[in-house]
């Protein structure tokens, strides 16, 4: 398994705005593409600026593709981010990741 981990960061009074928007957008996109198995917000509020991380989890780097094209470790950006976002990371992390969670022990 692959975890994918993008970060932003946006005006701490535009969070709760920006949260639905990713939800709408990045999230519902990840979770409708095959291969996915997951997907979740993290965040954090420093101040004014609150970061927000979309974590997703995928089964190999073929199904990320399906989501983010051929060149998986650049971000993926929707035309509205430019509203919210305080800045562009141009790419993303990628992780293998091994699960030990008691539902995959069963």
């Amino acid at each position: 398994m692959i975890t994918r981990i993008w970060h932003g960061k946006t005006k701490t009074t535009d969070a709760v705005i920006y949260r639905e928007f990713v939800i709408a957008t990045g999230i519902k996109d990840y979770i409708a593409t095959k291969g996915n198995k997951g997907a979740q917000i993290w965040q954090w509020t420093e101040g004014d600026i609150t970061h927000i991380w979309t974590v997703s989890w995928w089964d190999h780097v073929e199904s990320i593709k399906a989501f983010a094209g051929g060149d998986i470790e650049k971000a993926k950006y929707y035309d509205e981010d430019k509203k919210y976002l305080l800045g562009f990371e141009p790419r993303v992390q990628h992780y293998e990741t091994f699960d030990f969670s008691p539902l995959t022990l069963c």
